[in-house]
Protein backbone atom coordinates (compact mmCIF):
# COMPACT_ATOMS: atom_id res chain seq x y z
CA UNK A 1 0.00 0.00 0.00
CA UNK A 2 0.80 3.60 -0.37
CA UNK A 3 0.19 6.25 2.08
CA UNK A 4 1.49 10.15 2.79
CA UNK A 5 2.40 9.84 6.43
CA UNK A 6 2.76 12.37 9.20
CA UNK A 7 6.59 11.62 10.79
CA UNK A 8 7.37 14.67 13.25
CA UNK A 9 4.75 16.87 14.18
CA UNK A 10 4.39 20.26 12.14
CA UNK A 11 6.43 18.39 9.27
CA UNK A 12 4.83 18.11 5.97
CA UNK A 13 3.65 14.37 5.28
CA UNK A 14 5.76 12.20 3.60
CA UNK A 15 5.31 9.62 0.81
CA UNK A 16 5.64 6.25 1.99
CA UNK A 17 5.41 2.37 0.52
CA UNK A 18 3.98 -0.34 3.47
CA UNK A 19 3.21 -3.50 3.24
CA UNK A 20 -0.61 -4.53 2.70
CA UNK A 21 -2.11 -4.39 6.64
CA UNK A 22 -4.35 -7.40 7.91
CA UNK A 23 -7.48 -6.67 9.76
CA UNK A 24 -7.41 -8.75 13.15
CA UNK A 25 -10.47 -9.98 15.19
CA UNK A 26 -13.64 -7.60 14.82
CA UNK A 27 -11.73 -5.66 12.21
CA UNK A 28 -11.93 -5.47 7.91
CA UNK A 29 -9.53 -4.20 5.72
CA UNK A 30 -10.62 -1.43 2.69
CA UNK A 31 -9.40 -0.40 -0.36
CA UNK A 32 -9.92 3.20 -0.29
CA UNK A 33 -11.57 5.09 -3.22
CA UNK A 34 -11.81 8.84 -1.88
CA UNK A 35 -10.38 10.49 1.93
CA UNK A 36 -12.09 13.96 2.60
CA UNK A 37 -9.51 16.66 4.38
CA UNK A 38 -10.62 18.19 7.33
CA UNK A 39 -9.37 20.88 9.61
CA UNK A 40 -9.22 18.20 12.53
CA UNK A 41 -6.14 16.89 10.38
CA UNK A 42 -4.77 20.06 10.82
CA UNK A 43 -4.77 20.09 14.01
CA UNK A 44 -3.19 16.65 14.35
CA UNK A 45 -0.12 17.70 11.98
CA UNK A 46 -0.04 20.63 13.96
CA UNK A 47 -0.10 19.24 17.31
CA UNK A 48 -2.57 20.38 18.78
CA UNK A 49 -4.40 17.74 19.93
CA UNK A 50 -3.40 16.25 23.38
CA UNK A 51 -0.84 13.15 23.31
CA UNK A 52 -0.05 13.34 19.36
CA UNK A 53 0.84 9.98 17.49
CA UNK A 54 3.78 9.45 15.23
CA UNK A 55 4.01 8.42 12.73
CA UNK A 56 0.47 7.95 11.81
CA UNK A 57 -1.29 8.43 8.50
CA UNK A 58 -4.14 11.26 8.66
CA UNK A 59 -7.82 11.19 7.74
CA UNK A 60 -11.30 9.79 8.99
CA UNK A 61 -13.51 10.95 6.44
CA UNK A 62 -12.88 7.23 4.67
CA UNK A 63 -15.13 5.99 1.65
CA UNK A 64 -13.92 2.76 0.32
CA UNK A 65 -14.69 -1.30 -0.16
CA UNK A 66 -14.18 -4.17 2.12
CA UNK A 67 -11.58 -6.25 0.70
CA UNK A 68 -10.74 -8.30 3.59
CA UNK A 69 -12.45 -9.21 6.57
CA UNK A 70 -11.27 -10.28 10.21
CA UNK A 71 -12.54 -12.88 12.57
CA UNK A 72 -15.69 -12.29 14.08
CA UNK A 73 -16.77 -9.50 11.62
CA UNK A 74 -20.64 -10.25 10.27
CA UNK A 75 -23.00 -8.21 8.40
CA UNK A 76 -20.76 -6.86 6.09
CA UNK A 77 -19.82 -8.12 2.90
CA UNK A 78 -16.49 -8.41 0.56
CA UNK A 79 -17.10 -5.61 -1.76
CA UNK A 80 -18.88 -3.70 -0.16
CA UNK A 81 -18.61 0.23 0.18
CA UNK A 82 -18.52 1.45 3.86
CA UNK A 83 -17.58 5.10 5.09
CA UNK A 84 -15.29 5.36 8.10
CA UNK A 85 -15.52 8.15 10.68
CA UNK A 86 -13.48 9.57 12.90
CA UNK A 87 -14.44 7.85 16.07
CA UNK A 88 -12.62 4.13 15.09
CA UNK A 89 -13.05 2.31 18.40
CA UNK A 90 -14.46 2.97 21.81
CA UNK A 91 -14.30 0.23 24.59
CA UNK A 92 -18.03 -0.28 25.26
CA UNK A 93 -17.21 -0.84 29.15
CA UNK A 94 -16.57 2.46 30.85
CA UNK A 95 -19.21 4.22 32.08
CA UNK A 96 -19.84 6.40 29.31
CA UNK A 97 -20.08 3.70 26.83
CA UNK A 98 -22.66 2.00 29.16
CA UNK A 99 -25.35 5.07 29.43
CA UNK A 100 -25.39 5.51 25.79
CA UNK A 101 -22.75 8.20 24.99
CA UNK A 102 -19.57 6.31 23.34
CA UNK A 103 -18.35 9.78 22.07
CA UNK A 104 -17.23 10.21 25.03
CA UNK A 105 -15.49 6.93 26.14
CA UNK A 106 -12.64 6.45 28.52
CA UNK A 107 -10.71 4.94 26.08
CA UNK A 108 -11.63 5.56 22.60
CA UNK A 109 -9.40 5.02 19.42
CA UNK A 110 -9.58 7.79 16.56
CA UNK A 111 -9.27 7.30 12.99
CA UNK A 112 -6.35 9.23 11.18
CA UNK A 113 -4.85 10.52 14.99
CA UNK A 114 -4.09 7.35 17.20
CA UNK A 115 -4.82 4.91 14.87
CA UNK A 116 -3.89 4.76 10.65
CA UNK A 117 -6.09 7.18 8.83
CA UNK A 118 -7.52 7.40 4.96
CA UNK A 119 -4.47 9.28 3.49
CA UNK A 120 -3.46 5.62 1.99
CA UNK A 121 -4.93 3.30 -0.64
CA UNK A 122 -5.78 0.98 2.61
CA UNK A 123 -6.53 0.65 5.64
CA UNK A 124 -7.89 -1.47 8.58
CA UNK A 125 -10.66 -0.55 10.33
CA UNK A 126 -13.18 -1.43 13.22
CA UNK A 127 -16.04 -3.09 11.55
CA UNK A 128 -18.76 -1.73 14.19
CA UNK A 129 -17.45 1.88 12.97
CA UNK A 130 -17.74 1.22 9.70
CA UNK A 131 -20.65 2.49 7.58
CA UNK A 132 -23.09 0.93 5.05
CA UNK A 133 -23.10 3.53 2.41
CA UNK A 134 -25.11 1.72 -0.34
CA UNK A 135 -24.42 2.24 -4.09
CA UNK A 136 -26.24 5.69 -4.55
CA UNK A 137 -23.41 8.89 -5.03
CA UNK A 138 -19.77 9.32 -5.77
CA UNK A 139 -17.63 8.40 -3.58
CA UNK A 140 -16.00 11.94 -3.25
CA UNK A 141 -19.24 13.63 -2.59
CA UNK A 142 -19.44 11.26 0.58
CA UNK A 143 -16.60 11.39 2.04
CA UNK A 144 -17.40 15.02 3.59
CA UNK A 145 -20.17 13.77 5.37
CA UNK A 146 -18.10 11.33 7.72
CA UNK A 147 -17.06 14.23 9.37
CA UNK A 148 -17.85 17.52 8.03
CA UNK A 149 -21.36 16.22 8.04
CA UNK A 150 -21.67 14.09 10.61
CA UNK A 151 -20.30 17.02 13.62
CA UNK A 152 -22.59 19.61 11.95
CA UNK A 153 -25.27 17.01 12.22
CA UNK A 154 -24.55 16.27 15.98
CA UNK A 155 -24.14 19.80 16.45
CA UNK A 156 -27.56 20.46 15.39
CA UNK A 157 -29.26 18.32 17.92
CA UNK A 158 -27.15 19.80 20.54
CA UNK A 159 -28.41 22.92 19.62
CA UNK A 160 -32.14 22.25 19.31
CA UNK A 161 -31.66 20.11 22.69
CA UNK A 162 -29.94 23.49 24.27
CA UNK A 163 -32.69 26.09 22.77
CA UNK A 164 -35.70 24.24 22.80
CA UNK A 165 -36.79 25.60 19.12
CA UNK A 166 -34.70 26.54 16.25
CA UNK A 167 -36.02 29.35 13.81
CA UNK A 168 -32.78 31.32 13.71
CA UNK A 169 -29.52 29.07 13.03
CA UNK A 170 -26.40 31.09 13.45
CA UNK A 171 -23.43 28.84 11.65
CA UNK A 172 -20.01 30.47 12.52
CA UNK A 173 -17.21 29.76 10.01
CA UNK A 174 -18.37 28.64 6.65
CA UNK A 175 -16.43 25.75 5.57
CA UNK A 176 -16.87 22.25 4.92
CA UNK A 177 -18.99 21.40 7.98
CA UNK A 178 -20.94 24.36 7.77
CA UNK A 179 -21.60 24.33 3.79
CA UNK A 180 -23.67 20.28 4.79
CA UNK A 181 -25.43 21.75 7.56
CA UNK A 182 -27.00 25.03 5.77
CA UNK A 183 -28.66 22.72 3.31
CA UNK A 184 -30.04 20.17 6.03
CA UNK A 185 -31.55 23.27 8.15
CA UNK A 186 -32.66 24.93 5.13
CA UNK A 187 -34.25 22.12 3.87
CA UNK A 188 -35.84 21.20 7.24
CA UNK A 189 -37.01 25.06 7.12
CA UNK A 190 -34.57 26.93 9.67
CA UNK A 191 -33.42 30.26 8.60
CA UNK A 192 -29.56 29.80 8.36
CA UNK A 193 -27.48 33.13 9.29
CA UNK A 194 -23.89 33.09 7.91
CA UNK A 195 -20.75 34.30 9.26
CA UNK A 196 -17.53 34.07 7.79
CA UNK A 197 -14.13 36.38 7.79
CA UNK A 198 -15.04 39.77 7.51
CA UNK A 199 -15.09 41.09 3.79
CA UNK A 200 -14.86 37.69 2.48
CA UNK A 201 -17.61 37.65 -0.16
CA UNK A 202 -16.72 34.37 -1.98
CA UNK A 203 -17.86 32.86 1.25
CA UNK A 204 -20.70 35.14 1.94
CA UNK A 205 -21.99 34.58 -1.60
CA UNK A 206 -21.27 30.64 -1.30
CA UNK A 207 -23.39 30.56 1.62
CA UNK A 208 -26.08 32.29 0.01
CA UNK A 209 -26.45 30.28 -2.89
CA UNK A 210 -26.82 27.18 -0.39
CA UNK A 211 -29.52 28.70 1.21
CA UNK A 212 -28.64 31.10 3.71
CA UNK A 213 -30.90 34.28 4.05
CA UNK A 214 -28.04 36.36 5.66
CA UNK A 215 -24.46 36.33 5.23
CA UNK A 216 -21.89 38.61 6.94
CA UNK A 217 -18.68 39.05 8.61
CA UNK A 218 -18.01 37.69 11.67
CA UNK A 219 -17.78 40.50 12.98
CA UNK A 220 -21.05 41.84 12.55
CA UNK A 221 -24.34 41.53 13.96
CA UNK A 222 -27.08 39.55 12.66
CA UNK A 223 -30.11 41.82 11.93
CA UNK A 224 -32.34 39.34 14.05
CA UNK A 225 -31.45 37.65 17.59
CA UNK A 226 -30.50 34.39 16.76
CA UNK A 227 -32.38 30.63 18.37
CA UNK A 228 -28.78 29.45 18.24
CA UNK A 229 -25.43 29.72 16.60
CA UNK A 230 -22.71 26.81 15.75
CA UNK A 231 -19.30 27.89 16.17
CA UNK A 232 -17.41 25.71 13.34
CA UNK A 233 -14.45 28.16 13.29
CA UNK A 234 -11.46 27.26 16.06
CA UNK A 235 -11.39 31.04 16.81
CA UNK A 236 -12.13 31.17 20.81
CA UNK A 237 -12.86 35.28 20.21
CA UNK A 238 -16.28 34.52 18.40
CA UNK A 239 -17.56 32.39 21.28
CA UNK A 240 -18.63 36.24 23.03
CA UNK A 241 -19.59 37.45 19.49
CA UNK A 242 -22.31 34.10 18.80
CA UNK A 243 -23.63 34.84 22.96
CA UNK A 244 -24.23 38.24 21.88
CA UNK A 245 -26.30 37.36 18.99
CA UNK A 246 -28.24 34.29 20.53
CA UNK A 247 -31.40 35.31 22.06
CA UNK A 248 -32.60 35.05 25.56
CA UNK A 249 -32.71 31.44 26.34
CA UNK A 250 -30.81 30.48 23.20
CA UNK A 251 -27.24 28.50 22.87
CA UNK A 252 -23.96 29.12 21.67
CA UNK A 253 -22.22 25.27 20.69
CA UNK A 254 -18.54 25.20 19.69
CA UNK A 255 -18.55 22.43 17.63
CA UNK A 256 -14.48 22.04 16.94
CA UNK A 257 -12.44 19.41 18.53
CA UNK A 258 -9.69 22.31 19.29
CA UNK A 259 -10.51 26.49 19.73
CA UNK A 260 -7.89 28.90 20.44
CA UNK A 261 -8.59 30.51 24.12
CA UNK A 262 -12.22 32.38 24.67
CA UNK A 263 -10.95 35.58 25.49
CA UNK A 264 -13.25 36.70 28.78
CA UNK A 265 -16.42 38.77 28.41
CA UNK A 266 -19.52 39.81 30.39
CA UNK A 267 -21.78 37.65 31.86
CA UNK A 268 -24.80 39.64 30.92
CA UNK A 269 -23.88 38.12 27.23
CA UNK A 270 -24.78 35.04 29.36
CA UNK A 271 -27.26 35.28 31.56
CA UNK A 272 -30.99 35.04 30.74
CA UNK A 273 -30.69 31.56 30.54
CA UNK A 274 -28.44 31.58 27.38
CA UNK A 275 -26.33 27.96 27.01
CA UNK A 276 -23.05 28.04 26.17
CA UNK A 277 -21.98 23.75 25.30
CA UNK A 278 -19.48 21.71 23.50
CA UNK A 279 -19.82 18.85 21.17
CA UNK A 280 -17.25 15.82 21.43
CA UNK A 281 -16.80 13.07 18.01
CA UNK A 282 -20.36 10.88 17.63
CA UNK A 283 -21.67 8.38 18.18
CA UNK A 284 -22.81 5.42 15.66
CA UNK A 285 -26.28 6.39 16.37
CA UNK A 286 -25.30 10.00 14.77
CA UNK A 287 -24.03 8.06 11.73
CA UNK A 288 -26.88 6.23 10.98
CA UNK A 289 -29.04 8.89 11.65
CA UNK A 290 -27.38 11.47 9.67
CA UNK A 291 -26.25 9.33 6.50
CA UNK A 292 -30.25 8.02 6.29
CA UNK A 293 -31.45 11.51 5.94
CA UNK A 294 -28.58 13.54 3.64
CA UNK A 295 -29.88 11.22 0.40
CA UNK A 296 -33.57 11.69 1.62
CA UNK A 297 -32.83 15.54 1.37
CA UNK A 298 -30.67 15.55 -1.22
CA UNK A 299 -27.60 17.03 -0.04
CA UNK A 300 -24.54 17.90 -2.66
CA UNK A 301 -21.06 18.49 -1.26
CA UNK A 302 -18.79 20.91 -3.13
CA UNK A 303 -15.47 19.13 -3.38
CA UNK A 304 -12.46 20.48 -4.59
CA UNK A 305 -10.18 16.81 -5.53
CA UNK A 306 -6.64 16.37 -5.30
CA UNK A 307 -4.31 13.20 -5.80
CA UNK A 308 -3.14 10.71 -2.45
CA UNK A 309 -0.12 12.83 -3.51
CA UNK A 310 -1.16 16.14 -3.11
CA UNK A 311 -2.03 15.75 0.51
CA UNK A 312 0.03 18.77 1.91
CA UNK A 313 -0.89 21.15 -1.06
CA UNK A 314 -4.49 20.20 -0.32
CA UNK A 315 -3.91 20.72 3.31
CA UNK A 316 -2.27 24.14 2.89
CA UNK A 317 -5.27 25.05 0.83
CA UNK A 318 -7.84 24.29 3.62
CA UNK A 319 -5.30 26.58 6.03
CA UNK A 320 -5.30 28.91 3.36
CA UNK A 321 -9.31 29.33 2.89
CA UNK A 322 -8.77 28.47 -0.88
CA UNK A 323 -11.55 26.63 -1.46
CA UNK A 324 -15.30 26.68 -0.84
CA UNK A 325 -16.68 23.30 0.45
CA UNK A 326 -14.00 20.49 1.33
CA UNK A 327 -11.12 18.98 -0.24
CA UNK A 328 -11.30 15.26 -0.96
CA UNK A 329 -7.57 12.73 -1.82
CA UNK A 330 -8.05 10.28 -4.64
CA UNK A 331 -5.20 7.46 -4.27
Amino acid sequence: MHAMVLNRIGAPLEWAERPDPLPGPGEIRLKISACGVCRTDLHVVDGELPDPHVPIIPGHEIVGRVDMIGPGVSGLEIGERVGVPWLGHTCQVCAPCLSGHENLCDHPEFTGFTRDGGYATMTVADARFAFPLGEKGEDAALAPLLCAGLIGWRAFKIALRSAGRIERLGLYGFGAAAHILAQVATKQGHQVFAFTKAGDRTSQDFAQKLGAVWAGGADEAPPEKLDAAIIFAPVGALVPAALRAVRKGGAAVCAGIHMSDIPSFPYAILWEERQLVSVANLTRRDGVEFLRLAPQLGIETTTKIYRLGEANAALADLRAGAFDGAAVLIP
